[in-house]
């Protein structure tokens, strides 16, 4: 029995600013450009779905960003989160690496998502906001922001892609409980989801719809702000509390990390973790490798293009410069709804395009199977999202094992996939039907290596 390792800060050690990456980049993103006119965004055409502070966080050159004592108050209650080694994965895999893992599954929703739903709330609430619109895939998002909302006094109503809704019942479940309105996506509340069901009643949704659906009822009515989970240069910012503090576990483990590795949706949770360490490349000269891992069925940053589209289906968000399967894409059903985005954020764009951070996609089965592997080590079941890193982990530590070479790799386990059971049954019947074997001999951890397309 190997003894768990934890590293963790207290509440005095918690950061009191985030870091904008924007200020470090060796290449500055191109501007957002307005939907009617394709010039460049200007503050004032935001104001109709952002609050005035988000918007200049949106926009700000600034390196470093005041956190409000309100929200660092409500942070505290589960931030610092740990980080982990694992070792126990560490000797299954018979790996010379060592392997951290960040803990974002301790908050309340179960993921990393209440990193930015407190202040998008904060900021909303101190502008006089009472209602918020939102999409949700999975639902780590929808489920956020209702708690988040909950201690604002803000109505929150969630589009929920429609093949997550009917996958993760419990998802909606709690979001009614922290206050939270759900509704399945496409809809016919929205122009946006009537005209989606005319052409298909049987719509499975995408995030892109649901954001369509979120934006419009921002849009028509006054009373009522808009507020995303991913993508933005403002949510990345709020996000990298979790790489901050990483950073100050790494230091009391005596260790810094040679590759950081995080599931890659729109781009907070890869970007919450991996841009203070990429700071140190830039201003440094360090070489650590930042690995994004997207859903082989979504293929964005490893098969998409670059250039300017719409971040929702409607075209009714500014265009966007990013990585993207184009705005039209329906990704198929899987489990981990959150990868199911057709675009990336501006600033992980960037810097793919740059060849500063690196991308590799990862197929539900290989995801599952590597979770299942996780799971028994360390005891904590990750989130199908969460997954898809535990799966890049294991490729790279096991070519770690085949070159002999230590390194240290730390990964965000962005959420516990305690609601998502059902995926894991799932699996396990899939696993069956095809007569896998799944004990953990070196036949487990080849299928882990050898992706599944």
């Amino acid at each position: 029995m190997t003894k768990i390792k934890k590293f963790n800060l207290n509440e005095q050690e918690m950061p009191t600013q985030w870091y904008n990456i924007q200020a470090d980049m060796p290449n500055k993103i191109q501007p957002l450009l307005h939907p009617g006119t394709k010039q460049p965004i200007q503050p004032g055409d935001l104001e109709a779905l952002f609050p005035r502070a988000l918007i200049e966080q949106e926009m700000s050159a600034d390196r470093d960003i005041d956190i409000p004592e309100e929200v660092q108050e409500l942070y505290k209650i589960y931030r610092p989160t740990p980080v982990h080694r694992a070792y126990n994965l560490e000797r299954l895999l018979d790996t010379p690496a060592k392997i951290y893992f960040k803990n974002e599954s301790v908050s309340p929703p179960g993921s990393h998502k209440p990193n930015t739903a407190i202040p998008q709330a904060y900021y909303n609430y101190k502008q006089g906001i009472k209602k918020i619109t939102t999409e949700t895939g999975a639902g780590q998002w929808g489920s956020a922001l209702s708690f988040a909302t909950s201690f604002f006094g803000i109505q929150c109503k969630v589009f929920m892609v429609k093949v997550s809704y009917e996958q993760k019942p419990y998802r909606k479940s709690m979001m009614q409980l922290w206050n939270g309105s759900v509704i399945a996506s496409p809809s016919m509340e929205t122009k946006a989801g009537r005209d989606i069901l005319a052409e298909d009643p049987d719509s499975p949704g995408s995030l892109g719809i649901a954001i369509s659906e979120a934006i419009e009822i921002a849009a028509t009515h006054e009373d009522t702000m808009y507020s995303l989970g991913s993508v933005l240069n403002h949510v990345m910012l709020h996000q990298t509390i979790i790489g901050l503090e990483a950073e100050k576990q790494m230091e009391m483990a005596g260790d810094f990390p040679d590759l950081v590795i995080g599931p890659f949706g729109g781009g907070s949770n890869f970007g919450g973790l991996s841009f203070p360490f990429l700071r140190h490349n830039f201003t440094r000269g360090n070489k650590t490798r930042c690995i994004a891992v997207e859903a082989a069925s979504c293929p964005k940053l490893t098969k998409g293009k670059f250039e300017y589209d719409f971040g929702d289906s409607a075209g009714m968000t500014p265009l966007i410069p990013m990585y993207t399967l184009g705005h039209k894409f329906i990704p198929p059903g899987i489990h981990a709804g959150g990868l199911r985005y057709h675009g990336a954020g501006a600033i992980v764009s960037q810097l793919l395009k740059d060849g500063l951070i690196e991308a590799r996609s990862v197929a539900q089965r290989e995801s599952f199977s590597a979770a299942v592997t996780f799971a028994r080590a360390e005891g904590l079941i990750p989130a199908p999202e969460t997954a898809h890193a535990i799966a890049q982990v294991i490729r790279e530590a096991l070519i770690a094992r085949e070159e002999g070479i230590a390194k240290t790799i730390l990964f965000n386990f962005s959420g516990h996939g305690l609601l998502d059971m059902a995926a894991y049954d799932e699996h396990f019947r899939d696993v069956q039907s095809k007569e896998v074997s799944m004990n953990l001999s070196g036949s487990l951890l080849t299928n882990l290596v050898t992706p599944v397309v």
